[in-house]
């Protein structure tokens, strides 16, 4: 009985492998999903990312601030392209599996849907205003001419994106388990 106290482990979970740990319960493992990327989603977020710089950055190195319709585009080109940034991170670091209760599939569409909204009328304006606010030939022209060619193929990547979380969203694709589990209204 002298020995009893040396046998009892009050350990209730498994060590830590390597001595790290983290400071937010449930987020020590997170690790990139490399497979993300390979998306056409991932894929999709990139290019809405490298654009949608190339967009703002176009616009920004030229005397925008004196054209009040260019306030629009900056606003619509930067703001997308942060919010685009964050939804990056969340998917590529899988924190949407953290966040189970947010119904991602639909916010992800609706960000796309809106996103697109903006865009249009960020790439309209930005188009009609070009000739009016530069001289043809010129480098602002230039840089505001494909700041609106930019513009658009944002546009188009958002429209795509829209369609893939719609899809998504709906559930289409997916096999007869997860219909079933549904209830039948996938």
């Amino acid at each position: 009985m002298a020995d009893f106290p040396s046998k009892v482990s009050t350990q209730t979970s498994t060590p830590v492998q390597g001595g790290a740990r983290s400071s937010l319960p449930g987020l020590g493992a997170l690790r990139p999903d490399l497979g993300f990327l390979r998306s056409v989603v991932g894929a999709l977020m990139v290019l809405e990312i490298v654009v949608g710089l190339l967009t703002w950055a176009l616009i920004a190195d030229t005397p925008y601030h004196y054209y009040s319709i260019y306030g629009w585009v900056m606003f619509v080109a930067v703001f997308l392209w942060l919010m685009t940034i964050i939804f990056f991170i969340i998917y590529l670091w899988q924190l949407n599996t953290k966040f189970y209760m947010i119904p991602w599939p639909l916010v992800l569409m609706i960000f796309n849907i809106s996103a697109t909204i903006l865009y249009i009328t960020g790439f309209i304006t930005c188009a009609v205003a070009v000739e009016q606010t530069s001289i043809t030939g010129s480098y602002i022209y230039d840089k505001r001419a494909a700041a609106s060619f930019f513009a658009c193929v944002v546009m188009i990547a958002y429209g795509v994106s829209a369609f893939f979380s719609f899809r998504a969203w709906k559930g289409m694709g997916s096999n007869a388990a997860t219909s079933q589990m549904a209830g039948g209204y996938s």
